[in-house]
């Protein structure tokens, strides 16, 4: 049996994410057996005789997309400028409606790449097709929290479709659930509005069964519960949710646009997570989130670029700039939410919000996902004190300054190439077959 070895990472600097937000000088990273077995500065190094790569740069961990449906990368760019419902029910459902397993293959293949080629290393997707989800990250060498998506016109015709896919998402849980591994599994009911309130509680139940994580759109649009609420006496969706123990277990709701201070506290109780998607939201002209009030009370809140469809592209960097902005335009207060902040959701808070409580952050013990960034560029300097620097990657970071990326300590980009994957077989394959479905829809 083979001896363990730390590989040693030297950087000109380290953002940590951790409770503190620490800023390291001459840092150095070591991984062992895929996750950090020391991090600080030089000076306080212990000895090291294995490897020593040489970065130069920033590392920081990997940004975490906590609410995504990747494989619509074949639907991208289509139905734009259509309110949400007739954008999901006139153009992305039919399309959808023809996709194959092996679209979705390519989907994803494709954009687990736009992904780790921008330093996002964790991804939370609500989607079909499960099983090929799983194949494609395994490939690319994306972390994943695959939640095999539940929706009306698939599921929803009775209680009896309702329980073979729970019973399908258990099976694929038992299959695919390993905490150790890159890929956990949880269950993806759309939404309220979408699916009755008795079959999410159904989902919910077996969700908690298994400790898994319940990841559902809620209240995205302002209007999208008004049925649901006037059946129920005017209460909000929130209120139903928590009514029907939907938000019992452990609970990541999408979006929550239109939420008040009394939804708020009933997530705060119930420890609901929340992933907050500034830029889909905009897109679709869905609303600004109170995300200051959330994180007020404990809420975990992360960012999500939602699907490439409603975005239209897979980059965080951009949510990182996006939600301080919504934030402090909303306050009309330049203090709002900090450059901080808006790291601390990308990474550690958004991976706690999808079940991930070892990635996002660089610490003894954490899962070794993390990034490296080019600081020679005009978009980072000056820097005349530690503020500065974390102001300039929360403001002007982007994919174009990720060099390298390693997930669970395996490098997976390097000098901003993939390794082992065909990028341009993967783009003319989303082409074709983006083409085929909106030719076989008629949209």
């Amino acid at each position: 049996m083979s001896a363990v070895t730390t590989s040693r990472y030297v950087a000109d600097f380290a953002i940590t994410c951790d409770a503190d937000f620490s800023l390291l000088t001459n840092a150095v990273l070591d991984v062992t057996d895929g996750r950090i077995s020391w991090i600080g500065e030089e000076n306080e190094a212990p000895k090291h005789d294995g490897p020593i790569n040489q970065l130069g740069g920033l590392v920081m961990p990997g940004l975490v997309n906590s609410h995504a449906h990747t494989p619509m990368t074949l639907v991208r760019g289509a139905g734009d400028g259509l309110p949400l419902m007739d954008w999901l029910t006139k153009v992305m459902w039919p399309r959808e409606g023809q996709m194959t397993p092996e679209d979705a293959l390519w989907g994803m293949r494709l954009g687990a790449a736009e992904m780790l080629l921008s330093g996002v290393t964790s991804s939370c997707e609500m989607y079909l097709f499960e099983e090929a989800l799983v194949e494609a990250s395994k490939e690319v060498g994306i972390r994943l929290v695959m939640t095999p998506g539940i929706i009306s016109a698939v599921h929803g015709e009775s209680f009896g479709a309702t329980d073979s896919r729970i019973a399908a998402i258990a099976d694929f849980h038992a299959q695919h659930h390993d905490p150790e591994s890159l890929v956990t599994v949880g269950f993806g009911p759309h939404s309220a509005y979408d699916l009755p309130l008795e079959l999410c509680a159904e989902v919910a139940s077996a969700a908690r069964d298994l400790d898994a994580l319940l990841h559902i759109h809620v209240c995205e649009t302002q209007h999208e519960g008004a049925e649901r609420e006037a059946q129920h006496g005017g209460k909000s969706m929130v209120e139903l949710l928590a009514d029907y123990e939907i938000l019992d277990g452990r609970v990541l709701a999408a979006h929550s646009v239109w939420v008040n201070e009394v939804d708020i506290a009933t997530y705060a109780k119930k420890g609901v997570g929340v992933a907050h998607c500034p830029v889909s939201n905009m897109k679709l002209a869905s609303g600004t989130a109170p995300v200051m009030s959330m994180r007020s009370q404990g809420i975990q809140v992360g960012l999500a670029t939602d699907g490439p469809a409603s975005n239209d592209d897979l980059d965080l960097w951009q949510e990182i700039k996006f939600a301080p902005l919504l934030a402090r335009v909303t306050a009309l207060d330049a203090a709002a939410m900090t450059p901080r902040d808006a790291l601390t959701m990308a990474t550690v808070e958004g991976s706690r919000a999808i079940g991930n409580d070892d990635t996002g952050i660089l610490e003894i013990g954490a899962k070794a996902d993390f990034i490296r960034l080019e600081l020679d560029s005009p978009t980072f300097v000056p820097v005349t004190n530690d503020d500065e620097l974390v102001a300039h990657v929360a403001w002007a970071g982007s994919g174009r300054h990720v060099t390298d990326v390693w997930v669970q300590g395996r490098q997976v980009v390097a000098n901003r190439r993939l390794i082992n994957f065909d990028l341009e077989r993967a783009i003319a394959e989303i082409q074709s077959r983006g083409g085929r479905l909106a030719k076989e829809s008629g949209t």
